[in-house]
């Protein structure tokens, strides 16, 4: 039984594998696509972005709800990488503001839908004392995607330089990768609800508890001041990256994420989930700070390299904490709402980086985010407390 649910942590990472290919050839090359071949301000990046994460994280309740309910995550996520898929490639039909926003809405409905069952077939499938472990295990399949899709990106940009198709290809391409994940679905097993062998949190009927909710506030002020990431691949081509540098430059970055995921997935199993979340909050301070005051590309390079470890000590993490904070039965509830209020979070948030960088220049939306950060670390370090004294 644990070796069928070790393999299922594989699978989930291996369709994440592929949907990360698809990502990360599509991310680095939509917010340039976006300002250059379609004349699109700043400003309205940030909104297209904001909305795609904030639709993310709504539907992700949806799909939470849905989850739990009835207790099938494999529909749901099917539908996900469908729906990401058609929107990708439907993107070269489309040159208006409309057009083009009603389409990243559909790929975060997309990206929403699947995201949250993926987390409850982790959690699962994982005893909490190797939790961390797991998560880091699904997060450096997903990350290596991305190690490989700006690859591809990059070499999609070499053979296409001189093709006044060059962006059409591109966004074409991003749904193939998509069609493998609709595959792999099939070799993902959902989990009974007997086969859990502890009910680890006490809770009142139908109520998620106090500590879920303090928390999720904490990561709303950290959020606030967490913008889209295409505002760094900006950053990075507003001080000299070349085009063709920007693909590498991310594939880097997720080199660094997948490398330590891992380990830093294994050091909250030893150390606690909130420790490990406070080492990745102050490097990501750094890193906006770091952006902020860059004026070379060279030390660009650096800043991704760190910013990878902020990832790697977050994103898996964070998920970890969850599964430790509530039942079993309302996982997917638990992620949704998160993702949820992430979600509606970044949506003003990266709206307000692009407005802020618009008028005011480059450096203060990050000097804004490097606050936000050290003021969101501080709750968290009040919450450890009380935590322990509970």
């Amino acid at each position: 039984m644990e070796q069928k649910k070790s393999k299922n942590i594989f699978y989930v990472g291996l369709l994440s594998f592929f949907g990360g290919i698809s990502q990360d050839v599509f991310s680095p090359i939509l917010p340039i696509y976006l300002t250059t071949a379609l004349g699109f301000d700043r400003a309205i990046v940030g909104i297209a972005e904001g909305i795609v994460s904030a639709s993310v994280y709504f539907f992700r309740i949806i799909a939470g709800f849905l989850s739990d309910k009835f207790k099938k995550q494999k529909p749901i996520i099917f539908l996900g990488y469908f729906l990401s898929m058609i929107s990708r490639a439907l993107l070269v039909l489309f040159a208006t503001v409309a057009g083009v926003l009603s389409l990243r809405l559909l790929d975060g409905l997309g990206k929403g839908l699947k995201d949250t069952p993926k987390d409850v077939l982790v959690a699962d499938s994982a005893e909490k004392k190797v939790r961390g472990r797991g998560f880091g295990i699904a997060r450096m399949l997903d990350t290596l995607g991305s190690v490989v899709g700006p690859l591809i990106l990059f070499g999609l940009l070499y053979i296409f330089k001189d093709s006044k198709y060059l962006y059409h290809n591109i966004l074409l391409f991003c749904a193939i990768p998509l069609v493998i994940t609709l595959l792999l679905i099939f070799k993902l097993r959902e989990i009974p609800k007997e086969d859990f062998k502890e009910v680890e949190v006490v809770e009142a009927k139908g109520k998620l508890p106090a500590n879920f909710y303090i928390f999720i506030v904490i990561v709303i002020i950290f959020t606030l001041g967490n913008s889209s990431d295409a505002f760094l691949i900006l950053r990075a081509k507003s001080v000299g990256m070349s085009l063709l540098a920007i693909p590498l430059v991310i594939a880097m970055f997720n080199l660094v994420y997948a490398g330590a995921a891992v380990p830093f997935g294994s050091l909250s199993d030893k150390i606690g989930r909130i420790p490990t979340l406070a080492i990745g909050w102050v490097v990501f301070s750094l890193v906006y700070l770091g952006f902020a005051l860059t004026s070379n590309v060279l030390s660009v390079w650096l800043l991704y390299a760190l910013y990878g470890i902020y990832y790697a000590t977050n994103e898996g993490v964070s998920r970890a904490m969850l599964a430790d904070l509530v039942n079993p039965d309302h996982r997917g509830r638990t992620f949704g709402i998160y993702g949820m209020a992430v979600g509606l979070t970044t949506l003003p948030a990266s709206f307000l980086a692009g407005f802020l960088w618009d008028k005011f220049g480059a450096q203060v939306p990050f000097f804004v985010g490097a606050a936000m950060a050290l003021l969101a670390l501080v709750g968290l370090l009040i919450f450890s407390k009380k935590l322990r004294t509970q």
